[in-house]
């Protein structure tokens, strides 16, 4: 290799600039390289509208005097090469505008960053780690994740947990407290609020200025690789936040980089973000499509991460400042296409999963028949209308029936995720346990009835952290969870509840495997406004996987009640959210009942249950099984409780 192999290909260069250049990531930043008992660390960054640039860090005692960066190409492309192995030392880019400023600019492309609130970007090498996943990677391929459970635990790592002397958990440190702690819950996949490289703490990542620079907060790139690598080696995914819509406006980071707005649109108007203080991407301009798409394929290349949960997707879908309703926005559509596309065809398996609050329609569609390509979409709607419900008083939830029952006339017209995410306990929003109206019992029997009724609803899961030890108080974000509170009785048989909860759904097929069709799911009383009782069916691929489920939002009783149901025989109460062990009153269907033979709902068959004040219920057929013959015959008996039942 020679120095000069070191400079950018011009066919490198017409990817960048025409946006096909999916590994930007290994041209531009700060790389390292060895020719024979010679180490060079290249630096190149794009800067077209520069007069100069200059590299300054601390191994030239910041001074830029004899470290002019050399322009390869019209288009603004700059590359120095330095004789020297520069790993570990910190550096920005001395930029001087057309217009005669100065510029100290981070590194776009930097793979570290120094700890807030200092600035710099430092040289690291990405070479030296050694993955122990590969049974997960492996393993990742043969599922289809539309027919698999899925329950995601969205986490802010600086305030899930935090030290005695109230510092953050670092990177190996969760993967020791917080691995062991989803598991036992039964998450199937943890969610991270964006761990990009941002300077201000209160933005929680959402407002960032290095996107390929995993944040320094809790550790170095290879610690957050060790704690990906454990999750995997662990069976449990991991997600991230990503942000491609708008970025901080921080001087060290992207706006106005060379003194223009090269990342940002040129026009104010569709550039300025007034809702949150930031610059839209330009995703028209093929240079930061290239950037964008790359940062994708660097974080499934380099961290082996599962999928992206992507943050404000209308915010990309429509310009933000329009004036007169909605106006789409064609750079962002095709933008959205195209990464999705070149990200499944890249990487089949990883999980693209839109945050999208609009009607906009097709955005779980394949970009091949015409739809944005994401795997998932939030289901916003469905969030919105339970939690509006919820809140409504029992006494009144009569008027509001139809926002329980409106989300199944569109649940499979997208591949829906089902979210009750940090922005739904934030300031002011209140905790999912606080929005339950009515007295502590009441408050706690409506949060079980509702993490119930989401778990038999059709749709995967996302829920954030604190939900399950019965958070009282918002999410702060400055501090830890609230965990003396598991030391309370009722927080403590929450807790239990949603452990035995997500257990059942993950070895319950009918509440998952078909999440994304219209068979799988089917009401059996969807009017009853007056008593505010739902029931319904949950079907699985084979027809003795089917559940009841039946749910009270009322804080009445019924001793009695009637349900039509599929089939004939016996059925037994395999789970009631009022259950003792809960903190339910213990109201339960303990006994085997037996189907009669009059059509109910529309059902050809009904059965008689107890339904406890905000229950839920899950019941099944019993099944029956065949029994290994012993005197050469084959005999069918019932479930062996059943049996005993009936002696």
């Amino acid at each position: 290799m020679t120095v000069n192999t070191l400079f950018p290909t011009e066919y490198q260069l017409h990817l960048f600039h025409e946006g096909s250049f999916f590994q930007s990531h290994q041209l531009f930043g700060a790389h390292i390289f060895k020719n024979s008992d010679k180490v060079y660390t290249r630096f190149c960054v794009w800067a077209p509208n520069a007069s100069l640039v200059r590299l300054t860090g601390d191994f030239n005692n910041w001074n830029g005097e004899g470290y002019d960066l050399q322009k390869v190409n019209d288009e603004g492309v700059w590359v120095i090469v330095v004789n020297q192995n520069l790993e570990g030392c910190i550096y920005k880019y001395e930029i001087f505008s057309n217009l005669g400023e100065k510029l100290l600019k981070a590194d776009p492309f930097a793979f570290h960053s120094e700890l807030r609130p200092h600035t710099a970007s430092i040289v690291y090498s990405l070479n030296n780690y050694e993955w122990q996943d590969k049974h997960w990677m492996n393993r990742r391929e043969k599922k289809n994740i539309l027919s698999e459970p899925a329950i995601i635990y969205e986490v802010h790592l600086g305030s899930w947990r935090k030290k005695a002397n109230g510092s953050q958990l670092t990177y190996k440190e969760l993967a020791t407290e917080l691995i062991p702690y989803v598991l036992d819950h039964g998450f199937t996949h943890i969610e991270l609020l964006p761990v990009v490289e941002h300077p201000l703490d209160a933005s929680w990542g959402y407002q960032g200025t290095g996107y390929f620079s995993v944040t320094s907060r809790f550790g170095t790139p290879d610690d957050f690789r060790y704690f990906v690598d454990q999750c995997h080696q662990q069976g449990i995914g991991v997600i991230l936040d990503w942000v491609p819509g708008h970025f901080c406006k921080d001087a060290h980071g992207l706006y106005r980089f060379d003194g223009t707005h090269i990342y940002s649109y040129a026009n104010a108007s569709d550039r300025e973000n007034a809702v949150w203080g930031t610059a839209n991407f330009d995703l028209g301009k093929g240079e930061v499509q290239s950037f964008l798409i790359s940062n994708a394929f660097y974080w499934i290349d380099q961290f082996h991460i599962d999928g992206f949960r992507m943050d404000a997707v209308a915010n990309i879908i429509y310009w933000p400042n329009a004036t007169q309703g909605k106006r789409e926005n064609p750079f962002g559509i095709n933008f959205l296409k195209n990464l999705n596309k070149e990200v499944h065809e890249y990487d089949p398996y990883f999980l693209m999963i839109g945050e999208d609050s609009t009607e906009f329609p097709h955005v779980t569609t394949p970009v091949r028949y015409g739809g944005l390509g994401f795997d998932y979409k939030w289901n916003m709607g469905w969030m919105n209308d339970m939690l509006e419900y919820m809140e409504t008083p029992p006494y009144s939830r009569t008027q509001a029936h139809s926002k329980v029952t409106f989300s199944l006339l569109y649940a499979f017209s997208e591949n829906f995720m089902l979210p009750f995410s940090h922005d739904e306990v934030v300031h002011g929003k209140k905790s999912l346990l606080d929005k339950m109206p009515g007295d502590y019992w009441e408050k706690f029997a409506q949060l079980r009835l509702l993490l119930g009724y989401m778990f038999a609803h059709p749709g995967k899961k996302l829920l954030f952290m604190g939900f399950e030890i019965g958070q009282f108080a918002e999410w702060k974000d400055k501090e830890q969870l609230d965990w003396h509170l598991l030391e309370y009785d009722m927080h403590h048989k929450l807790n239990s509840f949603v452990k035995v909860l997500s257990k059942l759904y993950k070895r319950t097929k009918a509440l998952y495997e078909l999440d994304h069709m219209q068979d799988g799911f089917e009401w059996i009383d969807a009017n009853n406004n007056s008593q505010s009782i739902f029931s319904f069916i949950r079907r699985g691929k084979k027809e003795e996987d089917q559940v009841i489920i039946i749910c009270n939002f009322t804080g009445l009783s019924y001793p009695v009640y009637k349900i039509g149901v599929p089939k004939n025989g016996e059925y037994r109460e395999i789970f009631t959210s009022d259950h003792q062990e809960y903190g339910g009153a213990g109201l339960t269907n303990k006994k085997v009942i037996t189907a009669l033979e009059e059509p109910f709902h529309g059902q050809p068959f009904s059965i008689e249950v107890t339904i406890p004040a905000f229950g839920f219920q899950m019941i099944r057929a019993v099944k029956k099984r065949k029994e290994r013959k012993g005197n050469g015959k084959e005999k069918v008996r019932g479930h062996a409780i059943s049996r005993r039942k009936r002696e």
